[in-house]
């Protein structure tokens, strides 16, 4: 029987920070739980449910005494942003309305969208909501990942795929995934496509490498260059210059045979 755990919550505190960082009391405790889950349901519904998607994949919430701080990390800053950061102020005002504290919206831009595990599943439910294959959506986004550095990747989809009458899952996997290794950094989320016969749940797992490694394998990697090939020039004078010996050779060879005939 396998004893399944999640990837984030196995690591949190081991290798990943907390995405919320406040203390309470006991009576107030259970009343900040509640607040950040709706803080991230609100992100939520307004950015990743909507069009334009703002495509966040992780809100991580700082509270102090009298402010929370929310900070939201976005494959796309500018739809989140708005123009002259308008929606900024929208979201914080929002925030503040139905918390009753002040609060301090900030957006950090996600540089590789292909290796965020969020990101990759918000992708692959976008497309089966297009109805587009799930096999090939699925080794579209594993080679994309791959070709982003990441040394493995395993999306698994389940549900209803292609409209079946029986529910069944599918997984798609290139490279390695070591779960049991605390180092790993392992990216791992959960993801639903809505489409018009069920959803589809999707799992995403991607490998970057041990932590504080990825980086030093990024700079350390040499600039990669062509192989230079010899011209046309020094291949015709070779051959020639190769070929003349052992005529010159076989010639000598038949020229002492032939003074040999006579010799004789």
């Amino acid at each position: 029987m396998g004893q399944k755990t999640s990837p984030i919550g196995f690591r949190t505190g081991v290798t990943l920070g907390w995405q919320s960082t406040w203390f309470a009391p006991k009576a107030s405790y259970g009343d900040c739980l509640v607040e950040d889950q709706k803080i991230r349901d609100f992100v939520d519904r307004r950015y990743n449910q909507r069009m334009p998607k703002g495509a966040v994949a992780r809100v991580e919430i700082v509270r102090t005494r009298n402010e929370v701080n929310v900070t939201m990390h976005s494959g796309r800053p500018g739809v989140v942003i708005g123009p002259r950061g308008g929606e900024v102020d929208k979201v914080r005002e929002e925030l503040e309305s139905f918390i009753g504290r002040k609060v301090t919206v900030n957006v950090v831009e996600i540089k590789e969208p292909d290796l965020n595990a969020a990101l990759v599943a918000q992708g692959i439910a976008e497309q089966l909501g297009k109805r587009a294959s799930f096999r090939r959506t699925m080794k579209q986004y594993c080679e994309g990942a791959m070709n982003a550095g990441a040394r493995g990747v395993k999306i698994m989809c389940s549900g209803r795929l292609a409209g079946s009458e029986m529910a069944r899952t599918e997984t798609q996997k290139l490279g390695s995934i070591p779960l049991h290794t605390l180092d790993a950094n392992v990216d791992y989320a959960l993801g639903t496509a809505r489409t018009t016969y069920g959803t589809i749940g999707i799992k995403v797992w991607i490998y970057k490498g041990k932590f504080g490694e990825e980086k030093e394998l990024v700079r350390r990697r040499p600039p990669r260059r062509r192989p230079t090939r010899p011209t046309g020039g020094p291949r015709t004078s070779d051959g020639p210059s190769r070929a003349a010996p052992s005529d010159a050779g076989s010639g000598g060879g038949a020229g002492a045979e032939a003074g040999s005939g006579p010799a004789e």
